[in-house]
């Protein structure tokens, strides 16, 4: 696993796991919420491997976290409503669901076209997310819809098949 202090990201793990991410790996990561299993938005294949790993249908949306505001207008196209609202919130705990751009790889398209995105309250996911230079998939580290895994090591027992990075920042409530 790699070990990261909540606060002071060391940078030398930060760029380790990115590269794992734009290599086609899957991590795991701490959010402002739950752990989250993700990979780089643009690794179609990465991603039809969480959808195997979690047992999604190609019809359930993945949701993405981007580093900041100007991140999500790339991915989203934003009203002038909606950005004052996000400009307020984030980042923080909440998803929103917008209409998607044509950056967006149509396989995390919903049949709205429109996406859910998040820019988290957590330094080590966003600064993963900023040295990725690309968006992150994110689908909570669960096992089903009732049990959240909080604990990496747990996590780690449940998916080991599946991921090849762990950012582990001790047990998430």
């Amino acid at each position: 696993m790699i070990y990261f202090d909540q606060d002071y990201p060391q940078e030398k793990l930060i760029k380790i796991s990115a590269n794992i991410l734009r290599e086609g790996g899957i991590a795991v990561y701490p959010t402002d919420t739950v752990y989250g299993i993700g990979c780089d938005l643009h690794q179609r294949s990465s991603i039809e491997k969480i959808y195997r790993m979690k047992n999604f249908k190609k019809s359930k949306p993945l949701s993405f976290i981007c580093s900041n505001l100007i991140q999500v207008s790339k991915y989203a196209q934003i009203s002038n409503l909606a950005y004052k609202i996000m400009k307020k919130l984030l980042p923080g705990p909440y998803t929103f669901i917008l209409k998607a751009t044509k950056m967006v790889p149509k396989i995390v398209i919903s049949n709205q076209k429109t996406v859910g995105i998040r820019v988290p309250d957590n330094e080590i996911c966003l600064s993963l997310v900023k040295e990725l230079g690309n968006p992150i998939i994110n689908t909570s580290a669960s096992w089903s819809e009732e049990e959240v895994l909080i604990e990496p090591a747990i996590i780690l027992e449940h998916f080991e098949p599946f991921i090849d990075a762990v950012i582990d920042q001790g047990k998430l409530i």
